[in-house]
Formats: C-alpha cells, sequence, structure tokens
C-alpha cells in the first residue's frame, strides 16, 4: 500500500488592509459625507471624515445681502432646526442693533424652537433605527413629526423651511388655532414617547449594537469641543439654556439631560440616543409653560426697513438640536450687510471626533457611531 502522503504545511494566512469609501452613497452617512476607512476584514483600524460636496458658500453670502436678507438663508444650514438657526442669527444682529425684543415673540421663538427640536429628534431617532436595520421606529418617529410640520406650516407656510423669526421678533402671532393644535401635541405626546421606548430604547438588539459602542470620555468630549447631546451623552452636564440663559429660557423650568451609562458606559451610542429621547419630554415641557404664560402685546419691534448697525462686533450662542450655534458679526455702520459672518456649526465640530471614536472596531459598529453623531451635512460644509 502507498502511504497516504501528509499534506504540506501550509504558510500563515496573511490579510491585506483595504482604504474603503463609506459614502457619499451609503445610506447611513447621512447625505453627502463621506468616509474613508481602513480596513482589515471586519475590523476598522481607521476612519477619516470628509465633509461633503454641498459647498453652501453661507459665509460669504451673508457678508453680500443685507442683514435681513440673511434670515431665510440660516433655514439651510440645519435644515431640520430652521426655527432654532433663525433665532441664534436674529439674536447677533438685534445685540449690534441695540433692537428690544416684545416678551410675547421671545416666547413665541422659544415656543417653535423647542417644538423645532422635537421634530429634529424625532428625525434622529427613526433614523438611527433605520441606520441600524429597524424601519418601524421610522414611521412612528414621522407619525408625530407630521403633526409638528402641520404647525409649522400654519404659522409659516413652510413645512421644513420656514422663515419665521425675524429680525426683531416673528413674522406673525398664532391664531387660537394653533395654540390649541399645540395643546393637543403637549396631551398626546408623552403616551407616544412611552411607544418609541417599548419599541426601539429598550429592544435588545439595538442595545447590543449601541450598549459600550463609540465610547466618547468626557475629557474627550471636551477637548474636541463637542456640544449638545454628543458632550451631555459622556455625562457632562452642559447646556447653554442653563450656562447662558437667552430668551426667556431663565424663566421656565427644565432638566438637563445627561448619559448615566445605564446600558452600558458613560459616552456610548445609546447614552447619546437616550439624552435625545429624554430632551424631546424636557423641551415638551419648556414648550407648556411658554404656552401658558405667553404674556399679551406685539410680535414684532419697530425695525428700520434699511438696517444700517452701528460699528462692532458680537457672538451669539443657542442650544440647537445639534449643540452650540454660535454667529460672528463684524459690522460698519456705513454698510447694510456684515463685513464678516462666522457660522460655528455644532455638526461640524461634532463630527471631528469621528477618527478619534471610530477605529479598532467593527464596519457595522462605524454606522452606529457616525449615527449617534447626528449630524446634518448643511451646516457641516456650509
Amino acid at each position: 500500500m502507498t502511504a497516504i502522503e501528509r499534506p504540506l504545511p501550509r504558510p500563515e494566512l496573511e490579510t491585506e488592509e483595504l482604504l474603503v469609501n463609506m459614502g457619499p452613497q451609503h445610506p447611513s452617512t447621512h447625505g453627502v459625507l463621506r468616509l474613508v476607512i481602513r480596513t482589515d476584514g471586519e475590523m476598522v483600524r481607521e476612519t477619516w471624515p470628509h465633509i461633503g460636496y454641498l459647498h453652501r458658500c453661507f459665509e460669504k453670502i451673508a457678508q453680500e445681502v443685507t442683514f435681513p436678507q440673511v434670515v431665510p438663508y440660516t433655514d439651510r444650514l440645519d435644515y431640520l432646526a430652521s426655527m432654532n438657526n433663525a433665532h441664534s442669527y436674529c439674536m447677533a444682529v438685534e445685540r449690534l442693533a441695540g433692537i428690544k425684543i416684545p416678551p410675547r415673540a421671545e416666547y413665541l421663538r422659544v415656543i417653535f424652537s423647542e417644538l423645532n427640536r422635537i421634530a429634529s429628534h424625532l428625525l434622529a431617532f427613526g433614523t438611527y433605527a433605520l441606520d441600524l436595520g429597524a424601519f418601524t421606529p421610522f414611521l412612528y418617529g414621522f407619525r408625530e413629526r407630521e403633526l409638528l410640520l402641520d404647525i409649522f406650516e400654519k404659522v409659516s407656510g413652510g413645512r421644513l423651511l420656514y422663515h419665521y423669526p425675524r429680525i426683531g421678533g416673528v413674522a406673525r402671532d398664532i391664531t387660537p388655532e394653533i395654540a390649541k393644535d399645540i395643546e393637543q401635541f403637549i396631551r398626546i405626546f408623552p403616551q407616544k414617547w412611552a411607544e418609541y421606548n417599548t419599541l426601539l430604547s429598550y429592544n435588545k438588539i439595538f442595545i447590543e449594537r449601541t450598549a459600550n459602542v463609540g465610547v466618547i470620555l468626557p475629557q474627550t468630549a471636551i477637548r474636541y469641543g463637542l456640544t449638545g447631546p454628543c458632550l451631555r451623552g459622556s455625562g457632562v452636564a452642559y447646556d447653554i439654556r442653563k450656562a447662558h440663559p437667552y430668551s426667556v429660557y431663565d424663566k421656565v423650568d427644565f432638566q438637563i439631560a445627561v448619559g448615566q451609562g445605564e446600558k452600558g458606559t458613560v459616552g456610548d451610542c445609546w447614552d447619546r440616543y437616550w439624552v435625545r429621547m429624554v430632551e424631546m419630554m424636557e423641551s415638551l415641557k419648556i414648550v407648556d409653560q411658554c404656552l401658558k404664560g405667553l404674556p399679551e402685546g406685539p410680535v414684532q419691534a419697530k425695525v428700520a426697513r434699511v438696517l444700517r448697525l452701528p460699528d462692532g462686533e458680537a457672538y451669539t450662542r443657542a442650544e440647537n438640536p445639534r449643540g452650540e450655534l454660535g454667529f460672528y458679526i463684524v459690522s460698519d455702520k456705513k454698510r447694510t450687510n456684515a463685513v464678516r459672518c462666522r457660522v460655528r456649526a455644532p455638526s461640524f465640530c461634532n463630527l471631528s471626533v469621528t477618527h478619534e471614536v471610530a477605529k479598532d472596531c467593527l464596519v457595522a459598529d462605524v454606522v452606529a457611531i457616525v449615527g449617534s453623531i447626528d449630524i446634518v451635512l448643511g451646516e457641516v460644509d456650509r
């Protein structure tokens, strides 16, 4: 008999690293974001974010048109938080011009900024579930978001870009019908919010995909200039509405939502998600208080038709759904437009931490990490 020949020993298997473009076509990149990932099989060793191809040129446009003409352009930065964007910009112009806002207008600004925060977080809730393979929460989130868009449409005429806050106040007052719609939303939303948690927040598969994934330590969050839910998700209780109150935020009672590490390590993807969920209920409390305490009076201050600001500079900040949105304006009393306009966009700053966090993880974890940061490319590539 012929002896059975033993196979020759095989050399060790060698892996080869690849550079892969994840986006801008990939649906989980939330727009035209391009991620260049260095992969070793299923493991991601490094991730480099490239900000995209929108090239909005907002800052250059803001230096070419008059101060009131800039307001509609602010809607197109974070187009999921148009009310908040215009609110922040108008405060910068009003500070330079010394314009005093009527109390009723201030209350209305806060009401619609907080309703817009809820609408934005509902979209974040739905799209995050979609990124991780769950389709039903997306439909549930849009169910209540449509109610808010109906309210925005009644007060402004738009369902995405509103141009409602104006320099000196707001475009128009609310009607009894709009006030009734807001009251109805306040009544029904807590029950719907509980449904979201049953559906997704406490879902075992969702927790496995997000807990202990993409952990951002508090010192890392501060070092990278993170704000909003990305910072508070790491356990840092910093909210501009509390730290530097503006409008009527010093007259309302609400709590700062922070990550507690309930399902894993403090600062993971689940914590950032949960902060947004809690913030929706806190925003609802603010809206309820402002609606009950809404004073009578005008909603627009007297503003010159041709607005020229005195020489100077101003920086105002506001707590947007994604963090600190700041506008820096330099004015010249001879001009009807800004000498310089600079935007501090929260999505841009928050995205910068991607390279630090999305490494030595699975490819599927990159999707969870980027989704938990919740960016809008309109203000990233502004």
